[in-house]
């Protein structure tokens, strides 16, 4: 049986005082990858004027529709939250969210991690962090990194809900996260500056 993979997006919330950065992936089994693409297409539903779904533009009540849906999906999710992260850290944030959120998907099996794709020079980040992240796990072991475009992957529209979820719960509205509590594992990180 393959592993499972993991498919990541993020969320940020910069605020002089002490924002933070959330980065999450849902560990999805690769036998799972064709039914769940199908089940997010038909969560984007009407908003086919988009490429994508995405978070940010949706509604509440949108927004607590699709958080449930994906909790249907029963599929773990890591997420890990660097705080605190300050304006123009962005970067150094997402950096150790990622090593460790690398640790922890290894704790589950996971040997790839499919982050969504950013500016080519942001996606040789993410590869030098996670060759970094391999300095932690057993000698030998084996985990690679590949970017793919959010329009071209449904599976990454999940992890976009959860780190959606995730940030409005931390900034005092928990009502998306509700449905989505049972099936995240959260590991906070301090990323001082």
């Amino acid at each position: 049986m393959s592993p499972p993979q993991a498919f990541a997006d993020e969320s940020f919330h910069e605020d002089s005082a002490g924002g933070f950065y959330v980065l999450a992936a849902a560990v999805l089994p690769i036998a799972r990858h064709a039914e769940l693409r199908e089940v997010m297409l038909d969560v984007r539903g009407g908003r086919r004027s988009s490429s994508k779904l995405h978070w940010y533009p949706m509604d509440h009540q949108e927004k607590l529709d699709v958080a449930k849906r994906v909790a249907d999906l029963d599929e773990l999710h890591v997420v890990t939250v660097g705080t605190p992260v300050r304006p123009k850290k962005q970067e150094r944030g997402r950096a150790l969210c990622l090593q460790r959120l690398v640790v922890e998907l290894h704790d589950v099996g996971v040997d790839t991690l499919v982050a969504e794709a950013r500016q080519a020079d942001l996606n040789k980040r993410d590869v030098d962090s996670v060759r970094h992240a391999r300095l932690h796990l057993p000698k030998g072991t084996e985990f690679r990194i590949e970017h793919r475009f959010g329009k071209d992957e449904p599976l990454l529209w999940i992890s976009d809900v959860v780190a959606g979820a995730v940030r409005a719960r931390i900034v005092g509205n928990d009502a998306f996260f509700q449905p989505l509590s049972g099936c995240v594992h959260e590991v906070r990180i301090d990323t001082p500056t």
